[in-house]
Parts: structure tokens; sequence; C-alpha cells
């Protein structure tokens, strides 16, 4: 059967769904259970967008502080031979910049205070991991936070000190070198530990020449990454370690997708037991229709039919809530993330507000996920 050029259940389905004077209680349930499938889609998105909003800015920091692909290369390699790997590496087209550095950790004196501090030494310029430092002439950089703690300025003379002794004739000794500080760098706020940048060379008097050292490999886009060490296994030397900024930061984007998933599992029980009230509501309706279903029936009408127009009916109801409630909860969160309206103490958080940021995937899961809760109740 067809109603003009629609099928037969989805015209019924549409004759349920307007409003008449006889059916105005009916009518009010089927407003009543889709606004709360527009709220709880519309709670899930925002919900989801001030997660992800938080998330992309805190990868979005430590990303601009981690390499795209960083070289941990063997003990024993002499400098020869690195620098001829350096060269060979920067001969990949998807390659940018390679660069030597060495690491470890150490404390810095300065004023009469002492404080731990994670150096990194660098041949050339500052390395980008620096953020407002990078590309600065050699010399030693220290995080704006750290250097205010302990009273430090650019041009000021500090201490660093190598947990690796130097035997002298009165015993082990800590090494020390004497650096004027050239230049402050952006500390990150979510950094747990403080860091500096010094020359290399003078790395190497802290920690011995003989310490392995690293490659910083800078690549076109951060999608680049994985190809690139792929391609570099063929050329590095047996020992080498290769790790993208994605290893460097696996537990943190686990945890980060550990975190969504849960919360998405969590908001989105609203959206169910938004979705459980077209079932009642459904009910209600074939229980007030129950003489024209039985006519229906008797005029040929089969019980597929009736169960799709039921199906339709759910489905139209799901889809005006869902709809509105993802464009509600799209559009609050915009206003929210542009006028900054939701304010944090920036001297507890790295952030100063709340960020809000709505992907068109997750939108799309939301939208799929919630359709399908109102397909399944309907049926």
């Amino acid at each position: 059967m067809s109603a003009g050029t629609l099928p037969f259940s989805l015209a019924l389905a549409l004759r349920y769904l307007r409003s008449t004077r006889k059916d105005a209680f009916v009518s009010f349930l089927s407003i009543v259970a889709a606004a709360g499938i527009g709220l709880g889609v519309a709670a899930l998105v925002l919900a989801l967008a001030a997660l992800t909003g938080m998330q992309q800015a805190l990868t979005g920091e430590i990303l601009a502080r981690t390499p795209a692909v960083e070289i941990q290369l063997p003990p024993g390699l002499e400098r020869a031979a690195v620098e001829a790997l350096a060269e060979s590496i920067g001969r990949d087209p998807q390659v940018t910049s390679v660069q030597q550095a060495l690491s470890g950790n150490g404390w810095i004196v300065a004023a009469g205070r002492v404080a731990p501090v994670a150096l990194t030494g660098f041949a050339g310029t500052v390395p980008t991991q620096f953020p407002g430092a990078a590309g600065q002439v050699s010399g030693l950089y220290l995080g704006d936070r750290e250097a205010a703690r302990l009273g430090i300025a650019p041009a000021s003379i500090v201490t660093i000190a190598s947990p690796k002794p130097t035997l002298t004739p009165f015993g082990p000794q800590p090494r020390t070198v004497n650096l004027r500080v050239a230049g402050l760098f952006r500390s990150g706020k979510s950094e747990q530990q403080a860091r500096a940048a010094l020359p290399i060379d003078r790395a190497e008097q802290l920690f011995g020449a003989d310490r392995p050292r690293r490659l910083f490999v800078g690549v076109t886009t951060l999608e680049a990454a994985a190809a690139v060490e792929g391609r570099l296994a063929a050329i590095l030397p047996a020992g080498a370690r290769v790790s993208t900024w994605k290893e460097l930061n696996r537990p943190l984007f686990f945890a980060l997708r550990l975190e969504k998933s849960v919360m998405f599992v969590a908001v989105s029980l609203i959206v169910a037991v938004a979705a459980l009230a077209l079932i009642a509501d459904l009910s209600l309706i074939a229980a007030n229709k129950r003489r024209e279903i039985g006519l229906l029936v008797a005029m040929g009408g089969s019980q597929a039919t009736l169960r799709a127009a039921f199906c339709w009916l759910g489905a139209m109801l799901g889809a005006l809530g869902t709809f509105a409630g993802a464009v509600f909860g799209s559009l609050v969160a915009v206003v929210l993330d542009r006028a900054r309206l939701i304010r944090m103490p920036g001297d507890v958080y790295f952030l100063d507000y709340l960020p809000f940021a709505v992907p068109v995937g997750d939108l799309a899961v939301i939208v799929a996920v919630t359709l399908a809760w109102a397909l399944a109740c309907s049926w």
C-alpha cells in the first residue's frame, strides 16, 4: 500500500506525528521524548567538546616541546660517523632538519639556590623544542618560569652541575660549568621538570664525551614522521633506536583516549535513558490508535507495515531530537569557546579558560549512536 508518492508506512507515521486536538496529550509526550533526546545529545556534545578542547590544548603544548622524530644513537659512535649519518638523514625529501643533541639531568645553582633541571646540549642553534628561543644563537637558555623562581635574568652567570663526578686528589668532585644566561624560553605550564638548553660542547664537559648522542629530526608534517621512521631503519647503525612523536608520548595519548571513551560512555547513558521514553510514547500512541489500527488490518494492512510505521515514527522523533540537540550543543560550544566565558585559575591550570572543540568525527559518532538508540527503542 502507498499514500501518494510515499510508502504507506511512512505516510502513516507522518500522520501520527502531526498534532491534533484529540491527541494533544500524546503529541505532548512525543515532544517531551524528542526534547529529552535533544537535551541528552546537547549535554554529550558539550561534555566531549570541553574534553576535546582541553586535550587538544594539552597535546599542542606537549608536541611543541617534543621532536617529530628522535634517534637514540648507540654508545661508542665516533663524532665523524654521527655527522655523516646526520648528513645522510638530511637527504630524505621529507626531512627538514637534523640536529645533534646530548641529554642528561643536573642541577642549576644561582643566588644560593639549587634546583634540578633536565639539560639538553645542542649543536648549532636552539632546537624547536624550546619555544620562544628556537633558532637563537648558541648559549644557555632557561625556562622563564624557572628563571623567575630562582631570580635569574638574561646575562646572569649561573653554575650547572652534573651528577657524574670527576676524580681529583681530594676525592670525587661534581662536574660543574659556569655559563652566562643567553636568554629565556617559554616554559609549558604542564611541564613537570625544569629544562635548560646549552651548547653541546658544554654538555660533553658535564656528562662526558662517551655519552650516547641523539638526533632531533624535523619533518615536513607530523603525519610524515611514521614514513620517515620506516626509511631510517635502512641507514641507521645497529643498536640505534628511533621514536616518533607518537611513541614518545604514547602513555599520554593512551590516557587521553581512555578518558574520552569513558566520558562518552558515561554521558551517553543520558541519551539512552531519554531514548527509552520513546517506548512509552509509542506504546501510548498504539493504545490510542487501537481502533484505527484494527481498521487498517481489516483493510489488508500487514503486521510488517504497521511495525515499519512505528519504526518510522520513532526514527523521526529521534532524528528531530538528535539533530536539534547536536546543533544546539555545537552552537553553545562555539560561543563558549570564542567568548571564553568559562574562566579557570591560570596559576593552577595551564590555561586560563576552558576551550571547546567539536570535531566532525565526534559529532557524527554522537548522531549515529543516538539514532541507533532511537531505532532500537522504536523496534
